[in-house]
Order: structure tokens, then C-alpha cells, then sequence
């Protein structure tokens, strides 16, 4: 394809910490959204990297898959993927056809391959036919992430129904299952394998009871699977974030009279915006962390883990 840029249809973009570390990010708009929500109505935007993130070919050559990478981190990581010489598929709800398609634009603005992959990944056929499509359209995989995620606050184990519970666990858990399984056959020596735990893994909410579980035990997938494929040279790590202004927040994630406040309770003041945490991603994908694998790497604004 041409490596000719294009200028991309940017969404409205309010500058976020990295442009201007002094600027107060909180209050929020408790506006909320049904689930899975789309980062571009939200009050406001936040900082993926759409101006702010600048690749340094960190990546060139590498095809990635990231799932859930139309908003939000996943988003953050498609940027930043895109920047440093990576082709990109995403995968995403087709609720977030909006916020894909952005995303879309602003990868085949960098002359990159940009597949757009709209799935339900709680159904096993479509999150293995996801992974089947990513190595197809682009010709091989170096790096899986596997970030997309359901979470939903309830005050106590009483509210969460059987149907919230089963689709917290397929979405968290068995999808990621479902796509390294799938994608495994097509990795070779020095591919990179990052899955997206939380602080919730070490710190959990007492109204993020199921989904605390999911992390913990996306940080058990990268340390288990680590052993695993190390003999292989495939490497495995979790990032592990505490408070990002996401979508994910604002459709469910935390309740409508805490939005305002999120993250002012961390040590930093603030929530972290998603453009924060990509480099994270960046590194782990990169050759540059060739001995680094079995890790969860921290990003929460100081809580530790």
C-alpha cells in the first residue's frame, strides 16, 4: 500500500497531561453511557495520542492485534503502535463502529495497514475467527494485546446477575484464552504477548467484585503462559493500570456520582489519560525488552502494586 500520509478526521480533543502536566484534569461530566460506550462522546475527550504521541520506529516491520482498540488504552496502543512502524488490527464491539473508524484513519495516516475487526469476543467462533482474520490480513502476527474488557460497579454481590457475571468472565477472561490459543500456531521467536490486568489484580474495589477477579487472573495468564512459551522465545507480560479517563468508566465502570471525582484520589490527584500508558505497551512489544517477560508493569498514578 502507499506509504503516503494523509491527514486524518480528528474527533474534538482536549489536551491532556502529557501537552500540559499542570493541567487539572478533574472535574469530569458525569454524563454516562450505555455500555460499551464510545470515547468520542465524552465529556471530556480524552488524550489517546491523536497530537500528542510521537513514534520514534521502535516497531518497524511488527503486525499487531489489539483487541478492544477502538477507545481507551487499546486505542492509546493503536496510535502509538501505528507511530512507531507497526501495522494494526483491532478488534472491537461493533457497537464502536464510530470510534474504530477513527482509529482506522489516524493508523493509514501513518502508511500503515489499518484492519478494522468488529466482533462480539464473549462468542468463542467469533473470537477465534478474529484471530484467524488478524494473521490473515496481515500476513503474520509479532504482537497480540489482548486489552478489550468488560467492567460494570454494583454495590454489592447481591446486584451482580448471572448474565453480568457470565459476560465479565467471557469477555475478560475466555476471550483472551480463546485468541492466544488461536494466534499461538502463527508466533515465532521474539514475538510479544501483553494482556491489560489493573490495579483491581492487587487492590480490589469492593464495587468491582467480579471484575477484579478477571484481572487477577490476566495477571496469572502473562505469568503462567510466560513459562510456558519462553523455551519458544515468545515472550508474555500484563500492564497493569489503575485510574484512566476510558469508556469504559463512563458506560458502567464506575457509578454517575463518582465520575466527577475519578481518580482525585490517587496519589498524583488525577486520573491518567490513556496516551500515559502507551509507552508501556510500546516497550513491551518492541525488541528493546527482549528479557523482560512474566511481569505485570505498573501505571496507577501512584497506588503501586
Amino acid at each position: 500500500m502507499s506509504q503516503e500520509k494523509t491527514d486524518p478526521v480528528l474527533p474534538p480533543h482536549r489536551a491532556g497531561a502529557i501537552e500540559n502536566p499542570d493541567l487539572p484534569l478533574n472535574p469530569y461530566s458525569d454524563d454516562q453511557q450505555p455500555w460499551p460506550g464510545l470515547a468520542e462522546k465524552m465529556t471530556p475527550q480524552p488524550d489517546h495520542g491523536e497530537t500528542s504521541y510521537k513514534g520514534r520506529d521502535r516497531l518497524t516491520g511488527k503486525r499487531a492485534l489489539i483487541t478492544g482498540g477502538d477507545s481507551g488504552i487499546g486505542r492509546a496502543a493503536a496510535i502509538a503502535f501505528a507511530r512507531e512502524g507497526a501495522d494494526v488490527a483491532i478488534a472491537y464491539h461493533p457497537k464502536d463502529e464510530q470510534d474504530a473508524q477513527t482509529v482506522i484513519r489516524l493508523i493509514e495516516a501513518e502508511g500503515r495497514k489499518a484492519v478494522a475487526l468488529p466482533a462480539d469476543l464473549s462468542d468463542e467462533a467469533a473470537a477465534r475467527a478474529v484471530a484467524d482474520e488478524a494473521v490473515r490480513q496481515l500476513g503474520g502476527l509479532e504482537v497480540l494485546v489482548l486489552n478489550a474488557g468488560m467492567q460494570q460497579a454494583q454495590k454489592s454481590i447481591a446486584d451482580i446477575t448471572s448474565k453480568q457475571f457470565d459476560d465479565t468472565m467471557k469477555t475478560n477472561i475466555y476471550a483472551h484464552f480463546w485468541i492466544t490459543q488461536q494466534v499461538l500456531p502463527h508466533l515465532k521467536k521474539g514475538a510479544s504477548i501483553i494482556i491489560t490486568s489493573s490495579v483491581q489484580a492487587f487492590s480490589p474495589s469492593s464495587h468491582l467484585f467480579d471484575y477484579a477477579q478477571t484481572k487477577a487472573a490476566n495477571r496469572a495468564f502473562a505469568q503462567a503462559l510466560a513459562k510456558q512459551l519462553a523455551p519458544k522465545g515468545i515472550r508474555v507480560n500484563a500492564v497493569a493500570p489503575g485510574p484512566f479517563w476510558t469508556a469504559l468508566q463512563v458506560s458502567g465502570g464506575q457509578f454517575k456520582d463518582e465520575l466527577p471525582e475519578f481518580g482525585a484520589d490517587s496519589v498524583l490527584g488525577r486520573a491518567g489519560q490513556p496516551v500515559e500508558i502507551a509507552p508501556l505497551y510500546v516497550l513491551l512489544a518492541s525488541d528493546e525488552a527482549s528479557y523482560v517477560t512474566g511481569e505485570c508493569w505498573g501505571a496507577t498514578g501512584g497506588e503501586g502494586t
